[in-house]
């Protein structure tokens, strides 16, 4: 059967549909009797609410909906951590608040701190300050700008990024400058090219490798230079480090801390997110630089009071249990990138092979390359059922992308691939 044709008038209704969402949520600000404060204004679209709006309409109208939009994993966490989690949450003692020295808390610090050893060959001192749990990685790197960042210092981000990389510092009110990366340049900021101007005024730079959303992957001679840099400058590097072992192709993800003296100013953020898919425990941390955790505790304790004590001995099951999950789950997603992105080309869209992340990075076809990432993403919800990420909600120069989430099993990827193919055709 052949494919109906897409017409100019559904691109116009996708349009007309997103400009007018925009007047209704002007026209309802407006009629707030409390207004937001300013620092909210000062943040960029969040376009993921948008799209799970898109996605409620369309199941709202009985499609079934495939979402490849965010990065959720969908395996089933390890049996051995679940049913730690459980015992230990049918313990009245770990329903009390978590306290500093107790003995969960130490065993978790010391296990951390192993993990770390036996999978980087980087040594940690639990007990003199070099870990520090949080509340997933997102609350610690958000945290830590507002823990950091004055009114006239300036954050380094690249672009496009991790959203809370940038939002972060605009919460914090801090002054956000953006470095523009690209394929030619394998997505990776050349920090020597930044003016001299914004350097003296810069206190953070933000690193991600493997990157999310383009799924590059640095080596350890970018840490080094970086951090030399850094030294020189005497400007903190955080490390956002959540999808340290989705690595494909012979690629190794090092971490920042390997590189001699890199803990003078860097810092690195992981979770159990990603690998252990348990982005419900909310479990995160960071290691590195005594003095930064010191100030991110610090802003810590005045926001929470600490993690859920059977997350705690959850997270400890999971680091230094058997490590077979982890394995099987990156070869699940290996295995996931090889159906997918083959399936892609052979409808037309012919886009990089990932060599990092759970992700896909494509640039829009270029049929389609007058609409936005936001149009475009609107238009395969609403023609196709498929929910992707848009580019331009990574930041400015992720415009003209999609991200794909290989979070779905291999027969609906499957099925993904030949609804895209129908809305390639409609435009033929």
């Amino acid at each position: 059967m052949p494919a109906q044709k897409l017409s100019t008038s559904s691109i116009k209704r996708v349009q007309q549909q997103l400009r007018q969402r925009t007047e209704r949520e002007q026209q309802r600000n407006n009629k707030r009797l409390f207004h937001e404060a300013n620092r909210l204004k000062r943040l960029p679209l969040y376009l993921f609410t948008i799209l799970d709006e898109l996605k409620a309409q369309a199941k709202a109208r009985g499609v079934d909906v495939i979402d490849l939009g965010m990065g959720n994993p969908d395996l089933h966490p390890p049996a051995h951590v679940v049913r730690e989690l459980v015992k230990q949450a049918k313990k009245p003692e770990n329903h009390r608040y978590s306290r500093k020295g107790g003995d969960v808390e130490t065993k978790l610090l010391e296990t951390i701190a192993a993990w770390y050893k036996r999978k980087f060959g980087v040594v940690l001192e639990p007990g003199q300050g070099e870990v520090l749990p949080l509340i997933g990685s997102k609350e610690g790197i958000s945290h830590l700008s507002f823990a950091f960042l004055n009114h006239d210092d300036i954050a380094l981000v690249p672009n496009p990024t991790y959203p809370v990389h940038f939002n972060g510092v605009v919460l914090a009110g801090g002054i956000l400058y953006n470095l523009p990366i690209n394929a030619e340049g394998h997505y990776l900021p050349d920090v020597h090219a930044i003016p001299r101007s914004v350097v003296r005024q810069s206190k953070m730079l933000f690193l991600s490798y493997p990157h999310n959303p383009t799924t590059a992957v640095a080596d350890v001679k970018f840490f080094k230079d970086v951090v030399t840099w850094a030294k020189k400058h005497r400007i903190m590097v955080i490390h956002d480090f959540a999808y340290s072992d989705f690595v494909f192709d012979g690629h190794r993800a090092p971490s920042i801390l390997e590189v001699p003296g890199a803990k003078e100013v860097a810092i690195e953020f992981h979770t159990l997110s990603k690998s252990y898919s348990l982005p419900g425990l909310r479990f995160g941390f960071a290691v590195g630089n005594r003095d930064v955790l010191a100030s991110l505790a610090k802003i810590k304790s005045y926001m929470d009071f600490g993690l859920f004590r059977a997350i705690q001995w959850a997270a400890i099951e999971a680091l230094a249990g058997p490590q077979e999950y982890v394995h099987q789950t990156v070869a699940t997603y290996h295995k996931r990138r090889n159906l997918f992105l083959p399936g892609l080309k052979r409808i037309g869209w012919d886009v990089p092979m990932p060599k990092g992340t759970f992700y896909v990075w494509a640039k829009i076809p270029l049929k389609f390359s007058a609409l936005t990432s936001l149009e475009f993403a609107t238009l395969l919800v609403q023609e196709a059922g498929v929910v992707v990420s848009p580019g331009s909600g990574f930041g400015e120069y992720g415009e003209g992308f999609m991200r794909f989430a290989l979070v779905e099993p291999e027969p609906r990827l499957q099925e993904a691939v030949r609804r895209i193919a129908r809305v390639l055709q409609m435009a033929d």
